[in-house]
């Protein structure tokens, strides 16, 4: 009965005619109030809970970790090489958040869209391995620092699975987001009522990343057709454990690409661990709690897009162990604050999953047919970096249907930065500034 094809809305209907113990054979999921969010500032949808329990403590080797850590920067590197052919401009995306969205739809995948998935997102551990160790980072990610206050620190992850009223889901699909993800489910009426349901995704992305992304899918992005969606939300606000000198912000001259521009430029005292290589220089900046941080990634002058063309896993995962020559080094560096929205098909296709956006994908693994196929996958990620710290939020939505160093560093010229859960090594934010004044 548990790996049966279950009717949402039949089994909804047990709930209220079985009797009581007849339920946990037949019931996997009861109706709870939507607690992810203390105040959600939008009507808060019917949840279901599934009975199968969140692991607290995944088993997940210290090899299994190494190799996941490395598959992830190895995905960054090749997401960012994807966009940078893209975006002209400055972007920012969250690896973690891509990954993490991607990898609740890999569950469901099978044959060759689950061996494309997995080539094209780095998913180097089989399936019963790859979900714990998602389910372990997401664990790590949300353990506050100690010592830290939530006005200094938030970081904050949620998953979701929303589904068409009556679909048909596998209980074993299920089970595997409840117990690795935590993700909500959450039932809406996609084929009567759209942009209700439309409306519905997008409150919940805006109440999980604090309402900086308030519109994560576009009108027309969810339709009749639609039969599920799958979302990701990562939200993180740090104080500097070193602030800015806010007093010393002044006007500078940025070399951009397109040409020099004046930006609000601030200026740090013994703030940042400096470190330098072969054609790079870099600064790392801590946050309150010690457990996260930026790393600023400054080329040589006139190298950046020779540099950024040139970036591999090795060489970004050497520049990232790199140990700083200056532990209390002087910092200048502009202002900045972009947002970045994309639609990744092309980029995934690219990458080597065309399957999965095809009629002849095989995500038997979710509701037990081969009639599933992914009509989207969108991204969107803002940042805001000033004097006192730094915010950024990230949500990847999925719709399926029918740097010797010298004691400062003057960041003049176009870089790139990485913001970085060091326990795990996960690598929350990254992208490019090319010119901080647009």
């Amino acid at each position: 009965m548990t790996t049966a094809r279950r009717s949402l809305r039949a089994l909804l209907a047990l709930l209220f005619v079985a009797p009581p113990f007849v339920l946990p054979l037949v019931l996997p999921f009861v109706a709870a109030a939507c607690g992810e969010s203390s105040s959600p500032s939008h009507p808060a949808p019917t949840e279901l809970r599934s009975d199968k329990v969140r692991a607290t403590a995944p088993a997940v080797s210290a090899d299994d970790a190494a190799t996941f850590a490395g598959d992830n920067v190895a995905f960054a590197v090749d997401m960012h090489h994807q966009l940078r052919a893209t975006e002209p401009g400055n972007f920012i995306f969250s690896q973690t958040s891509i990954s993490t969205a991607l990898a609740m739809l890999y569950a469901g995948a099978g044959t060759t869209t689950a061996t494309e998935m997995a080539t094209a997102l780095h998913f180097g551990l089989p399936g019963e391995r790859l979900h714990p160790a998602f389910n372990a980072l997401d664990l790590a990610l949300t353990t506050p620092p100690a010592g830290s206050s939530a006005d200094a620190f938030r970081l904050a992850v949620a998953n979701s699975l929303w589904l068409q009223d009556g679909f048909s889901v596998l209980t074993s699909y299920l089970d595997t987001l409840a117990e690795n993800y935590g993700a909500g489910l959450f039932v809406e009426d996609f084929a009567a009522a759209p942009e209700t349901a439309r409306a519905a995704v997008n409150g919940w992305v805006s109440d999980r990343t604090e309402a900086k992304i308030p519109e994560l899918f576009p009108k027309g992005a969810i339709d009749a057709s639609t039969r599920l969606v799958l979302t990701n939300a990562v939200f993180f606000h740090g104080d500097w454990k070193t602030p800015f000198k806010h007093d010393f912000t002044t006007s500078a001259t940025f070399h951009a690409l397109s040409g020099d521009v004046g930006v609000p430029t601030m200026h740090g005292e013994h703030n940042a661990a400096l470190s330098i290589g072969a054609g790079w220089s870099a600064a790392r900046l801590d946050y309150v709690g010690d457990t996260t941080s930026m790393i600023v990634v400054v080329p040589d002058a006139g190298t950046f897009e020779t540099f950024e063309a040139g970036l591999t896993a090795e060489t970004l995962g050497a520049i990232l162990a790199t140990a700083p020559t200056t532990s209390g080094g002087d910092l200048i560096m502009p202002k900045f604050k972009f947002e970045t929205s994309v639609g990744l098909k092309d980029a995934l296709t690219t990458l080597g999953m065309p399957e999965a956006f095809s009629d002849g994908a095989d995500f038997s693994g979710i509701d037990g047919g081969r009639d599933l196929v992914v009509q989207s996958v969108i991204h969107k990620a803002i940042i805001e970096v000033d004097e006192k710290g730094t915010t950024a939020a990230a949500a990847t939505g999925i719709s399926v249907g029918t740097t010797s160093l010298p004691p400062t560093l003057v960041v003049d010229r176009p870089f790139l930065f990485f913001i970085r859960h060091n326990p795990t090594g996960a690598i929350l934010f990254q992208g490019r500034v090319v010119d901080p004044s647009t």
